[in-house]
């Protein structure tokens, strides 16, 4: 404020654009409270999943042990101990965000999670790290030190990722000022952050044994390349055979190589003719039989050094009368999306013209290839009605349910990345703002043609387009450093079918790192 004495007028003017100056940082810091709050939901979620698909892992690495104790024994071994570390670093982790919410009556409210004294004094006191603040890096150090060096010998890169990602070295802050690891990552951030860095903490330890995990198996079973690991496996030329039709069809083994020949093969007590075996696969060739489920039964035979190595042939087919239904498949699963072609797949066994009719039901491509747009139906259901005439002029029809889905929430990006990014001015000031589908199984584009951009202390800017204008490079100049900024309220449209309404998108928190 301008120095001298003041009339009562402007001293009044003076202390409303104080007032107003202190509602804006407020309301801007719950709205960034409540995005950490967001944050911290979906990251537990993810850890949530992480976890049943580690289980898995070891739940299928059990029934290895049990099949072949000799071979898996020892990687199971390994992968206890894995599991053993990382649970007990992720549980440690849940009893440091238990203390710093112990006064927090309702955990989701996260608009009041804007103090940082608690963590503070829990892992620092007069400038210097607490007791337990050098438990905290301990327990960090253990677990990065003993999972590198399981898994070192075998995967040199994934021990040195480990290293690299649960380090706790010095880091260069902002002001190219080395800072202790502990310090630059809890102190003096809001309780809400803090608890989102600890839960981000917990997702490194899961995807890390995650990746530990899978990188083990499959390294395992990539080992497995002797005859006697091999699988026989039957594949008809169709599903299903109509009486008096022949058989046709070949066995191939699990790993296919054009080098590999049997030395003999038996099917049904009949020994085939060498020129039945070419290149890795077996050629059958022989009546269908009368109707009903008919088994083929045999067994392979390979020489491997000076033993005889035997793979059992087991599999069936089905003999079935002329059809009377027909066979409708959905490319993309069982359901159907608004807003984009899907791809259907209609036909008859032994019929080579069929007629589908439905809502939005197109025919595309080659024979039985359609697209079906149901963007307009306001149903939850489609039925695809199918006709078509046998070889002796009998006609078959039938008909089929779908179920009708909208496109699932988007997710708003900053230069490709989503959720919370780092991201210096200059960087932001250039980027590009985009939206896109995660885990969709359609690959559409999005276009963002708007968003919204909030600077602490500074007016929201409506922004058209998919890049910062000159008024949100304007604010974007005046935010602090260290200070995180918001996109939100981020309107898309499909590229390829721009009157399509998407879900509201999911906005990005950017922390401006210089």
């Amino acid at each position: 404020m301008a120095g001298g004495k003041l009339s009562p007028r402007q001293k009044m003017i003076n202390l409303m654009y104080l007032v107003f100056i202190a509602m804006m940082a407020l309301n801007m810091s719950k709205e960034v409270l409540s995005a950490f709050g967001l944050m911290n939901e979906k990251l537990t979620e993810d850890n949530n999943t992480t976890t049943e698909r580690n289980q898995a892992f070891l739940g299928g690495l059990a029934e290895k042990v049990s099949e072949q104790p000799d071979k898996y024994r020892p990687l199971k071994e390994k992968a206890d101990i894995i599991n053993e570390k990382s649970n007990e670093l992720t549980a440690y982790i849940d009893d440091v965000k238990a203390v710093i919410l112990k006064d927090v009556s309702d955990p989701k409210d996260y608009q009041v999670m804007d103090k940082n004294a608690v963590l503070d004094e829990y892992f620092f006191a007069g400038g210097n790290i607490t007791p337990s603040g050098k438990e905290f890096i301990q327990k960090v150090d253990e677990y990065r030190n003993s999972v590198s060096e399981i898994v070192k010998d075998q995967y040199p890169k994934i021990a040195a990722d480990i290293q690299n990602e649960f380090s706790t070295e010095q880091v260069e802050n902002r002001d190219k000022v080395k800072v202790d690891w502990l310090k630059y990552n809890y102190e003096g951030f809001p309780m809400i952050a803090s608890i989102t860095k600890l839960t981000q903490l917990q997702n490194d330890v899961k995807s890390t044994q995650s990746k530990v995990l899978s990188a083990m198996l499959s390294g395992q079973l990539e080992s497995e390349v002797s005859l006697s690991n091999f699988e026989a496996i039957v594949v008809p030329d169709k599903t299903a055979f109509f009486s008096g039709e022949k058989f046709k069809g070949r066995i191939i083994l699990g790993k296919k190589d054009k080098t590999l020949k049997a030395h003999k093969v038996v099917v049904n007590g009949k020994e085939l003719e060498p020129e039945s075996m070419q290149e890795g696969q077996t050629i059958l060739d022989f009546p269908a039989g009368n109707v009903g489920e008919r088994d083929i039964k045999g067994e392979f035979q390979f020489k491997e050094g000076d033993s005889i190595i035997t793979i059992p042939i087991e599999s069936s087919y089905a003999v079935i009368p002329k059809p009377n239904s027909a066979v409708i498949s959905a490319d993309k699963m069982n359901v159907v999306y608004r807003g984009v072609q899907n791809p259907m797949t209609i036909s008859i066994p032994g019929v080579p013209s069929v007629n589908a009719t439905a809502p939005g039901l197109k025919k595309r491509g080659g024979a039985g290839k359609y697209v079906m747009n149901v963007t307009t139906v306001k149903a939850r259901e489609v039925s695809i009605k199918v006709s078509g005439k046998l070889p002796n002029g009998a006609t078959v029809s039938d008909s089929k349910k779908f179920r009708i889905k909208d496109i699932p929430r988007p997710v708003g990006t900053v230069r490709g990345e989503d959720g919370s990014v780092k991201m210096s001015k200059s960087g932001l000031d250039k980027a590009s703002i985009g939206a896109i589908l995660p885990d969709f199984d359609f690959d559409i584009k999005l276009k963002v043609t708007g968003f919204k951009f909030k600077v602490e202390g500074q007016p929201t800017v409506n922004v058209r387009g998919g890049r910062l204008d000159s008024r949100a490079k304007s604010a974007l100049r005046k935010a602090k450093r260290g200070s995180s900024v918001q996109v939100i309220d981020i309107k898309a449209q499909l590229t390829t079918n721009a009157g399509y309404k998407l879900k509201k998108i999911s906005p990005v928190i950017v922390e401006l790192t210089n």
